[in-house]
């Protein structure tokens, strides 16, 4: 039998926000916390190693394919020397399910050859020193870092904390780094790494980008539902 339709009403949008009203802020904060105590980054990993190639093959791919490619390119290629050494067809073939397969996988090898040439083979624990490597953006670098390391350099921006800043009101920006800039003013330095995992949580099970759950939403007397019809 079909599911009937809720009946229970969306509640209605905050006015809109204060400009850098930090009370607002904290509230959102504290909201994500509450409902997301122990979120994680959803790409399986055994290393910052494995995080950084991960979150390289993210790129246009769900989290859930590049964890059945890993899976199997870790067990052939276990570290940055194996994969610096490999056959480019090998690792094209490898890692073809994500898409940009061959772009992704030049990136790969030269981020590897790079790390065994200046960094022994090991992350760097330097932000400036990871956007150096080839394929690593401030995104990726932002990732690995905070998840791997838990040093607080940044805010991960991906489609769901765009969507999701975008509708609080905690940004008007569309471009990435502006978005981070923005957040990065908004929220104690202490809530960088967490933060985004839970919005990312949050994006996927509730404030969804063609139906967001509004009315089962905890943010909703805090949110104005920014470019919510």
């Amino acid at each position: 039998m079909a599911k009937r339709p809720s009946s229970k009403p969306a509640p209605a949008a905050a006015t809109a926000p204060k400009k850098h009203d930090p009370a607002r802020v904290a509230a959102i904060v504290e909201g994500l916390a509450e409902t997301y105590p122990v979120a994680e980054c959803a790409l399986i990993h055994d290393s910052p190693f494995q995080l950084l190639i991960a979150t390289i093959l993210s790129a246009q791919c769900t989290d859930e394919r590049v964890n059945q490619v890993t899976r199997t390119l870790f067990a052939k290629f276990p570290t940055a020397e194996a994969m610096a050494n490999a056959s480019l067809t090998d690792l094209e073939t490898e890692v073809q399910p994500t898409g940009f397969f061959r772009n992704k996988a030049r990136n790969i090898q030269g981020c590897c050859r790079a790390l065994v040439e200046q960094h022994g083979g090991q992350v760097p624990r330097d932000l400036e020193a990871l956007v150096q490597l080839p394929g690593v953006g401030r995104k990726t670098a932002n990732v690995v870092l905070g998840t791997a390391f838990g040093l607080p350099t940044g805010v991960v921006v991906d489609t769901h904390v765009t969507r999701l800043s975008q509708r609080l009101g905690m940004t008007r920006h569309d471009d990435a780094v502006k978005i981070e800039q923005d957040l990065m003013r908004l929220l104690p330095t202490a809530e960088w790494i967490m933060f985004s995992h839970r919005v990312i949580h949050h994006g996927r099970r509730v404030c969804k980008a063609r139906k967001p759950r509004c009315e089962d939403c905890m943010l909703a007397a805090l949110c104005p539902r920014i470019g919510v019809s």
